[in-house]
């Protein structure tokens, strides 16, 4: 085993070399090998320990073990030849986590918490001593595992190539070694270990898969093992050429704007697998109901499709992807007249001239006799009306918004300047008439807006 992870560095993996290696030790067998070998070969590593607090004692004890363990090679290391022997030094690094009560904050699963404490703390390791890379224990096992889940929960491609060896800077060197192997490894040189009890529990998902389901596929057939490997290769080209054609056509089918991201349907209806492109690009996003995706290309203008963080919503001819807005309708934000610059909800300057320069969308000339302060800054709300300048009469932002165009989500970013709570501009877009300049201003006061 330690030979064949040398060549598997060698050939694959030989960036690793002299670079500094994270490894992320829980106590249990996989990780306690994968600290074996390392050392075995030399390589510069540290250790992170995670003590998330879920199990009482035994999580205590576990970070116990890791520290006695690592001390111990720390004292002593001894060669692949068992020749020479020399000291040195392991780094350890250990958090705890009071996981279970940030779960119950966050009302996040305890094992969605317990990842993203994990590798936040990993990669803040990495940014504060200059680690290269974050070394996990995941093996064979663990990717079938993964891949049988989100082929039970549905998924593409993307989801059966398995756990990926690398992965920006987490590298998952034991993905060529089955759990038998690991274990066979373990006993022949005298590992020790910590069993983690959660593991014989079938409460997860991942222990009914790994205690009923996989032993019946491997007793089906011996070669099991071998047969999935070749599988996730030949899946993981299959995506490769996946990615190279969908990134290719979203350079000539989607728009990136500054708020919101375009898929222009006229271009994407005329592809064959429209919907396999359009799941490719929109599943990053956290969308899961496609049918209510695909029945959205047909839907009339307006209609919507969510996702945890982000609105996809069809306007004309377009799909229109953005991130969720924060409702912030009934928040005003006050401008007193001492104020020359505000910066919060938005970039506003207010500066008296003499005349009248060149006026435009970002910037309006008002008569400031006219108007009363404190100003403030809102959003719109159903109802609204304004006189557009240059126009007799009123009219309803509703319908200015709608002869201008203007889709849901373009709208969900207006904020309004007001002086008691009349319109004196539609920021961006359209002052308001009753605030314009006239031959009896004496005053003169511009704003302006920066669009950043």
């Amino acid at each position: 085993m330690l030979q064949k992870l040398q060549n598997h560095i060698d050939k694959n993996l030989s960036f690793l070399k002299d670079k500094r290696l994270l490894l992320a030790v829980s106590g249990g067998i996989d990780s306690m090998v994968l600290v074996h070998l390392c050392h075995q070969l030399k390589l510069n590593f540290a250790v992170a320990h995670c003590n998330f607090q879920l199990r009482g004692n035994e999580s205590d004890d576990d970070e116990s073990f890791v520290k006695s363990q690592i001390e111990s090679l720390s004292n002593h290391f001894v060669t692949p030849s068992a020749v020479e022997v020399q000291k040195v030094n392991i780094p350890l690094f250990i958090q705890k986590f009071d996981t279970a009560n940030f779960a119950k904050e966050q009302k996040l699963s305890i094992q969605v918490v317990a990842r993203n404490l994990r590798y936040d703390w990993f990669y803040s390791l990495l940014a504060n001593h200059n680690f290269d890379y974050i070394i996990t224990a995941h093996h064979l096992d663990d990717s079938i595992e993964t891949f049988l889940i989100n082929f039970t929960r549905g998924t593409g491609l993307e989801g059966l190539t398995g756990i990926p060896t690398r992965n920006d800077k987490i590298v998952r060197p034991l993905l060529i070694f089955s759990r038998n192997e690991i274990e066979s490894y373990a006993k022949e040189n005298n590992i020790a270990w910590r069993e983690d009890s959660s593991n014989s529990t079938d409460k997860y998902w991942r222990n009914k898969l790994r205690h009923d389901v996989i032993p019946v596929l491997k007793d089906l057939n011996t070669s099991f093992l071998s047969s999935f490997q070749n599988t996730i290769e030949s899946l993981q080209q299959s995506n490769s050429l996946v990615k190279d054609a969908s990134s290719n056509m979203y350079k000539k089918i989607v728009i990136e704007e500054e708020h919101h991201t375009e898929i222009d349907l006229t271009k994407l209806l005329k592809l064959p697998n429209y919907k396999a492109y359009l799941f490719k690009w929109l599943q990053p996003f956290g969308f899961t109901d496609w049918k209510a995706i695909y029945d959205l290309i047909q839907a009339n203008s307006g209609k919507q499709v969510f996702s945890e963080t982000h609105i996809l919503l069809k306007n004309r001819n377009s799909l229109l992807l953005s991130p969720k807005q924060t409702k912030v309708n009934n928040e005003l934000f006050w401008i007193e007249k001492s104020h020359l610059e505000v910066k919060v909800p938005l970039k506003l300057s207010f500066c008296n001239v003499s005349d009248i320069s060149t006026q435009g969308t970002n910037t309006i000339f008002v008569d400031e006799d006219k108007l009363e302060f404190p100003l403030t800054i809102r959003k719109w709300e159903e109802g609204d009306v304004f006189y557009p300048f240059g126009m007799k009469g009123k009219k309803k932002l509703s319908k200015y918004f709608k002869d201008e165009k203007l889709s849901l989500i373009e709208k969900s970013k207006i904020w309004l300047l007001c002086s008691n709570n009349e319109i004196v501009w539609i920021i961006g877009k359209r002052q308001d008439d009753r605030f314009k300049i006239t031959k009896q201003t004496t005053n003169i006061l511009q704003i302006n807006y920066t669009n950043e």
